[in-house]
């Protein structure tokens, strides 16, 4: 070992890039970051379903011990109003201080069902609605990991 101390002019071109993306990472964050993941999932889902982004009206999250978290989203279109529902299943397992300081923390990521306007998304139909809204999401976080880029 020479013991030289790399400066950044001397890393590899590849180290540059995954440096940049980790800062971009770090500074970007969450698009809103007091929506929770289950919500912002829930949302995203009806976008897809509908093909454009609606006007939110509002929305809950209803826990009840170890049944299903239901997250309910009320939203606005040129077609009129409509609303969303889908169910987290609780994550099987012991309390632990993360999910008895934040209860939703015990709920899976991902829904088990949805309700869009009476219609049940189920199987295939559900998985693609997922598919779509994971999609959007990779995309905006891409879009804002670039825009934060040119800003530096």
């Amino acid at each position: 070992m020479t013991g030289e101390i790399f400066t950044m002019s001397r890393l590899p071109h590849h180290s540059l890039i995954t440096a940049a993306l980790i800062t971009a990472v770090a500074l970007t964050g969450c698009s809103n970051p007091r929506d929770d993941v289950r919500l912002t999932l829930c949302k995203d889902m009806v976008t897809g379903e509908l093909g454009a982004e609606p006007t939110w009206q509002g929305s809950e999250v209803q826990i009840r011990g170890y049944e299903d978290a239901v997250v309910r989203v009320r939203f606005a279109t040129g077609a009129g109003e409509g609303r969303a529902e889908c169910a987290y299943p609780h994550a099987k397992g012991e309390d632990t201080a993360v999910t008895l300081a934040n209860p939703i923390e015990a709920y899976a990521t991902s829904p088990s069902r949805m309700t869009l306007n009476g219609h049940n998304l189920t199987g295939s139909e559900l998985a693609r609605a997922v598919q779509r809204a994971m999609g959007k999401q990779g995309h905006e976080f891409l879009d804002r990991a670039k825009e934060t880029l040119r800003g530096q």
